[in-house]
């Protein structure tokens, strides 16, 4: 499972996908998992891959999108400049390389650049660079250049450009996307797993688009779909470094998986949480569970779809996303994907109707 793994995380990673451009890593799902049911999309382009079942709809879902950036004007000297698509703290940036995609499917490399120090005053040198005030420099003399020779156009999608790297410690994998290209990467692998297994309910395998932008991808996935139950699979931020007290740590690289309780969009199904926290109690796979102040992922979503559909998140730990370089322990990528077909294989009738049986 190991190579497959750091194989495919690796592809998925190196795709261009940032949000409402998911096309790289809506292909890839497709064909890793084209033998596995019956594929299909909605009309915002989240993709579905369904296999046969008599029993609960269970969805195991992914974001395909991943933060990144739009061209928003080029300069009459040809360079660009760019809006933020997802969360981005500007300290992140300066200096950093990135990729556009243009329409018709060329890629250009640049370089997110700013005035030098050199002629900043003292006083700006010490504040944070807001986005407005960078360019992307991508070796062009005018706005000519930029649109006749390269076709880049206003509105074209920007990703981080980032190799994938294997670190001196043999687990530990640094790359950009791993939020959320784990949890595609978990949906695909879980997804093949599983359809090869003996369980009675009917899965569905999905990736949403959009989510980094306000979740948006989840809600016409579940609106299409109708699961009667969500298992997100995500790459929260891991809390293990500096700064963060050692006695708090919630997500440390190595921990095992994350169950996550709670965070501002979505309060888990106590019961679904208890029976995530029993499989990998039961099963032996190591764990961490998480109760977060801050943050979202599509549960956020899901769980208010419909009649309402109990959710959970699962997560792999990876420092530094939302960044050009996040870091993961590929073992907690492999318990991930272990809780995910155990908490599937222990659903049927009777354990979905217990999460939501109130009278």
């Amino acid at each position: 499972m190991r190579t497959k793994a750091v194989s495919l995380l690796q592809e998925l990673t190196q795709a261009h996908s940032v949000s409402g451009h998911e096309d790289e890593v809506r292909a890839i799902f497709v064909d890793e998992l084209q033998e596995c049911g019956e594929l299909s999309t909605d009309n915002n382009g989240s993709v579905f891959c369904e296999t046969e079942g008599t029993g609960p709809r269970i969805m195991v879902a992914g974001h395909m999108d991943e933060v990144g950036f739009m061209v928003q004007n080029i300069t009459v000297d040809g360079f660009i400049q760019f809006v933020a698509i997802g969360g981005w703290w500007e300290h992140n940036l300066l200096s950093q390389r990135v990729e556009i995609l243009t329409r018709s499917g060329d890629k250009f490399l640049g370089v997110i650049s700013s005035r030098p120090p050199h002629f900043l005053p003292e006083a700006q040198r010490r504040q944070v660079m807001m986005i407005d005030q960078m360019y992307i420099d991508i070796g062009a003399d005018s706005r000519r250049d930029v649109i006749e020779e390269f076709g880049i156009s206003l509105g074209d999608p920007i990703a981080p450009c980032s190799e994938f790297t294997p670190m001196a410690r043999d687990d530990y994998f640094m790359a950009k996307a791993f939020d959320n290209r784990v949890g595609m990467a978990g949906v695909i692998q879980a997804g093949q797993i599983l359809s090869q297994s003996q369980h009675p309910n009917c899965l569905i395998l999905c990736g949403t688009v959009q989510e980094e932008v306000g979740l948006r991808g989840a809600k016409t996935a579940a609106n299409l779909i109708k699961p009667d139950i969500a298992i997100v699979l995500e790459g929260p931020p891991a809390d293990d470094m500096p700064g963060f007290p050692r006695s708090e740590c919630q997500g440390r690289l190595g921990g095992g998986v994350q169950i996550r309780m709670f965070d501002p969009t979505a309060i888990t199904n106590p019961r679904l949480a208890r029976l995530a926290i029993e499989t990998a109690q039961q099963e032996g796979i190591p764990h961490q569970v998480t109760v977060r102040r801050s943050g979202g992922t599509d549960a956020g979503s899901f769980h208010q779809a419909n009649h309402g559909i109990p959710s959970i998140v699962l997560g792999v730990p990876s420092r530094y996303i939302h960044s050009h370089n996040a870091i993961i322990d590929i073992n907690d990528y492999i318990h991930l994907i272990s809780l995910t077909v155990a908490l599937v294989r222990r659903m049927n009738q009777e354990t979905v109707e217990g999460l939501v049986t109130y009278l």
